[in-house]
């Protein structure tokens, strides 16, 4: 089976980490998590009150983070879920992660990125001419990161999924889980 990696910081949203934790395990595979150092992190509820114009945060759960991003050896992943919320916002500038994250699309193994997540992506510079969906309030980072914004709940391009938010997390695993299911 596959080992994943899965990467979070403060203010990971909890549906976009716990959904893809759980569903990965599902199938057999191990998750490691990843985090800035290896602690306990505190993510966050993520949602668009009625009439508001943005989401209002909430504290959430809490997950340790096995390793630090300095500490990986991507050679001994064969995958990568990048969870949204406000964690890419600051964990995009560490030099670990985007080593990390640029050494699984030079290996072209399956990339799973959710809704703030793609700000990591845009960082490495991996999705120059890439299609790619993120939450509508991040169209212009996928777009200053050179790829094209698409509004759909899920797109797949090579070995890459991406979905809009923890709304679109079944289509999202769903097509994350064919790609990471036929890695040998």
């Amino acid at each position: 089976m596959a080992r994943v990696l899965l990467v979070i910081g403060d203010a990971a949203e909890v549906l976009d980490t716990f959904y893809p934790l759980f569903r990965i395990r599902e199938d057999g595979h191990e998750v490691v998590v990843a985090g800035p150092a290896a602690r306990t992190y505190a993510l966050v509820l993520h949602e668009k009150p009625e009439g508001w114009d943005i989401t209002r945060e909430t504290a959430g759960y809490h997950l340790k983070a096995d390793v630090a991003f300095k500490d990986v050896r991507p050679d001994e992943y064969q995958g990568l879920v990048i969870s949204g919320g406000r964690a890419p916002e600051y964990i995009r500038y560490d030099p670990d992660l985007m080593r990390v994250t640029r050494s699984f699309f030079g290996r072209d193994l399956p990339v799973a990125c959710v809704c703030h997540g793609i700000e990591v992506l845009t960082s490495a510079g991996v999705i120059r001419n890439r299609r790619v969906t993120t939450v509508a309030k991040c169209q212009y980072d996928a777009e200053q990161g050179g790829a094209v914004y698409e509004d759909k709940e899920v797109v797949v391009d090579g070995n890459l999924v991406c979905a809009r938010t923890w709304h679109d997390n079944a289509a999202w695993m769903r097509e994350y889980m064919k790609l990471l299911n036929a890695v040998k």
